[in-house]
């Protein structure tokens, strides 16, 4: 039984599961950098320790502390969130081999899934359709050349040990394959410390499908639908969405068989994630598994009225899933926006800064994930993510109308933020009417008036 959860995490999503454990009546110990002392988190949870400086790699990147925050606080568990360490075999490993509960998959399925490479021959060796590509890691640019060559271009380079559009970069011809492998490769080496590259056939204006899974230690295994994630901007997601207005019910059961089937051929436990892309055709294939709870999460929370962190921890628990396929259904249409500090008239820079005057929108069919309140100061250490805005409603219109009208609602003083862009996006049509691939957004900025997003709430 756990009784006590460390949060190796910060932001909205420790507060996430702050407020998880509480519902559970599990007590919470939260870590800061010095940072991070005012935050939400740090203020809700039971006890905290703070493990280090500012800079991630000297706090939230550091296993050792948060292992001796661990002992100091006596916990029986540890929720890592996503992001930091969170897809870590080592700090994984290193928490089985304390006898603290990692929630999350085993060390070795992590190492497995995270290494691109290998997860693209698991899942073919497992019948899930994968995209033609190299198979396994490349030696060299001279190897690469030829990989590309026989595939066809345009291809995508990619990290072995990618994440979060680091380490990518897409060749059109044989030309410009070398300069881009080569910027791929230091990119990853300073992002990951591995500048192992894989090369695969890129599909132009797919859309980015993933398919949430839960699975416990008994062998049961379940989806929860899937999340249209192809509002992004530099492989970063923008805006996600459950369902996806793409999938028809044949589809969507033939996508959530292969998730299943991929779960378990890793042999998957706890909360994961499937993503595919999906051509025009309704052709899918697997490019990678999240081994973690997702930063859009909530979206599938709102679509099934499933709570994902409770279930994350009821598995780690050693319980039975609380409930089986048939009980899984799409009630509703949620939709997510993450709302950034940042200026989308200046190329999306970061705006940190210190926030004043702070209302955050309500109402029905309104969900607010965030830390930050009026006075709170976003740092530039961290990710410029500062809320998760989900809106919904029993279709797709009534939950776009309520997006629309909770980014109207918002106030966010004293830090430039997305939320201009994000009301525009809104009201186009190609995005109303579901038509968005992954090339939506470059294609949007293109078209739009160069003062569409000048307003700010800095103002």
């Amino acid at each position: 039984m756990i009784r006590k959860i460390l949060i190796a995490n910060r932001g909205e999503i420790a507060l996430r599961i702050v407020r998880a454990c509480r519902e559970l009546g599990i007590r919470t110990l939260a870590v800061y950098s010095e940072a991070d002392e005012q935050s939400l988190h740090v203020q809700l949870a039971d006890e905290a320790i703070c493990i280090g400086p500012a800079q991630g790699n000297e706090s939230y990147l550091r296993a050792d502390r948060i292992l001796s925050a661990a002992e100091i606080a006596d916990v029986d568990a540890i929720h890592p969130g996503y992001g930091f360490l969170s897809e870590n075999s080592e700090f994984a490993e290193q928490c089985e081999s304390c006898n603290i509960t990692f929630i999350g998959p085993k060390s070795e399925t992590i190492n497995q899934m995270g290494d691109k490479a290998k997860a693209r021959d698991a899942m073919a060796k497992a019948g899930v359709p994968i995209i033609p590509g190299s198979e396994g890691a490349l030696a060299n640019e001279t190897e690469a050349t030829k990989v590309a060559q026989k595939i066809g271009f345009p291809v995508i380079i990619k990290a072995v040990a990618g994440g979060g559009g680091r380490g990518m970069r897409i060749a059109h011809n044989a030309v410009s394959f070398v300069k881009e492998f080569q910027a791929a490769r230091l990119e990853a080496e300073k992002a990951f410390g591995n500048g192992a590259m894989y090369v695969e056939k890129y599909l132009e204006n797919p859309r980015h499908v993933e398919f949430q899974i839960l699975a416990d230690r008994h062998g049961n295994v379940i989806h929860l639908g899937e999340r249209d994630c192809s509002v992004q901007r530099r492989h970063q997601k923008v805006i996600e969405e459950a369902p996806s207005p793409f999938l028809d019910k044949n589809l969507r059961n033939r996508m959530g068989k292969a998730a299943i089937k991929a779960a378990t051929a890793s042999n998957y436990v706890n909360a994961g994630t499937i993503e595919f892309l999906v051509d025009a055709k309704g052709n899918f294939y697997f490019i990678e598994m999240n081994t973690r709870i997702q930063v859009e999460h909530g979206v599938t929370e709102e679509a099934t009225g499933i709570d994902l962190i409770k279930e994350q921890i009821q598995i780690a628990s050693g319980n039975r899933l609380s409930l089986a396929q048939k009980d899984v259904v799409l009630a509703k249409h949620a939709i997510e926006c993450r709302i950034c500090a940042e200026n989308p008239s200046k190329g999306f820079i970061p705006s940190p800064g210190t926030i004043g005057l702070y209302y955050a929108p309500g109402g029905h069919g309104v969900r607010v994930d965030s830390h930050v309140y009026g006075g709170y100061t976003v740092s530039p250490y961290y990710d410029s993510m500062i809320c998760k805005l989900i809106s919904y409603g029993r279709t797709r219109k009534i939950a776009l109308d309520r997006m629309y009208r909770a980014l109207s609602e918002y106030i966010i003083r004293g830090i430039d933020t997305n939320i201009e862009f994000l009301k525009a996006v809104l009201l186009d049509p190609a995005f109303r009417q579901g038509e968005a691939t992954t090339s939506y957004v470059e294609d949007f900025l293109a078209r739009a008036p160069k003062d569409l997003f000048e307003k700010n709430n800095s103002e």
